[in-house]
């Protein structure tokens, strides 16, 4: 029987662990790890790893499907079930494909949130895209952007950038290839999570060349962890929405009573129980709402 020992340890950033299992398979582990505000939290939350792997196979199933008016996404997914993932990380690894990675966080934004509020309220603009005037916390936009950022080192923080610095960056073929696949798989995404009564505002995806040159879609995919999540039937722009994902740690981080000064130097402070139970369950139901399907999942 395998083991996770019985493969070389690659890497390890804030949530997933990389393994090799031969040339051209990697193991891919998702761990119950959170970051916020480029902090790995020292608390974990609980079936966290599932959320996210189970929801990752999902998308691929639905993006990898063949559609008149949506060719299927080239995705780094070979298994989700297979004799060479370990049991002891069964439910929370799967089998990828070798991939030359591109340094680029790929950002899709259908609405105003976050980091991009920061820079609107400061440029006008997102990444260099500029945007109408008026627009609030959590306005959706005109029409989906691209804004990409930097991909930092574990402990850094990623930087927004504009299309121009991409294409300076890895060329601009293949900076087009990336905006023009990040915005049509949200697009994609972004239909069906409003079939299940979810406003998906925003995402980010990262890319890899294979063997051959062709552009695949890598590592996770539409999960609480890279996308916004609201729940439509609360939606209301002008002030920060409820959500589906790590936001509600993100707020507890900022709030009185962590006594957590994020611009300092001290790492943040452990979670309490009820901030851990409320995250956990804001993951699941982001899977249940979505796929359709109970809890767990049978991976």
């Amino acid at each position: 029987m395998v083991t996770i020992a019985d493969y070389p340890h690659l890497a390890s950033g804030k949530v997933r662990d990389l393994y090799e299992v031969d040339d051209e398979t990697l193991l891919l582990v998702a761990s119950d790890r959170i970051s916020a505000y480029d902090h790995v939290l020292s608390t974990p939350i609980p079936d966290k790893g599932r959320v996210l792997t189970a929801l990752s196979v999902f998308w691929v199933g639905l993006l990898g499907g063949r559609d008149v008016a949506s060719p299927p996404v080239a995705h780094h997914l070979v298994a989700a079930r297979d004799e060479r993932i370990p049991d002891e990380v069964r439910g929370r690894a799967l089998l990828v494909r070798r991939l030359e990675m591109i340094p680029v966080e790929c950002v899709a934004r259908g609405y105003l949130a976050g980091s991009g509020t920061v820079d609107y309220r400061r440029d006008g603009a997102v990444c260099g895209v500029p945007l109408p005037d008026g627009l609030t916390e959590g306005s959706m936009l005109p029409a989906p952007i691209f804004t990409p950022a930097t991909k930092a080192e574990l402990g850094e923080h990623d930087e927004n950038v504009s299309f121009e610095q991409v294409a300076e960056q890895v060329g601009p073929d293949l900076a087009g290839a990336l905006r023009d696949a990040t915005l049509s798989i949200y697009a994609r995404g972004a239909a069906y999570a409003a079939s299940r009564g979810i406003i998906l505002a925003d995402t980010k995806f990262e890319f890899g060349l294979d063997r051959s040159g062709a552009l695949v879609l890598g590592d996770e995919v539409l999960t609480p962890d890279s996308s916004r999540f609201w729940p439509a039937e609360r939606y209301s722009p002008g002030r920060p929405q409820p959500s589906f994902d790590k936001q509600y740690v993100r707020d507890w981080l900022t709030s009185p009573e962590s006594g957590w000064d994020r611009h300092g130097d001290e790492p943040p402070p452990p979670l309490p129980d009820s901030v851990v139970e409320a995250t956990r369950a804001r993951y699941i139901e982001a899977y249940t709402r979505l796929t359709g399907q109970g809890w767990p999942p049978a991976l």
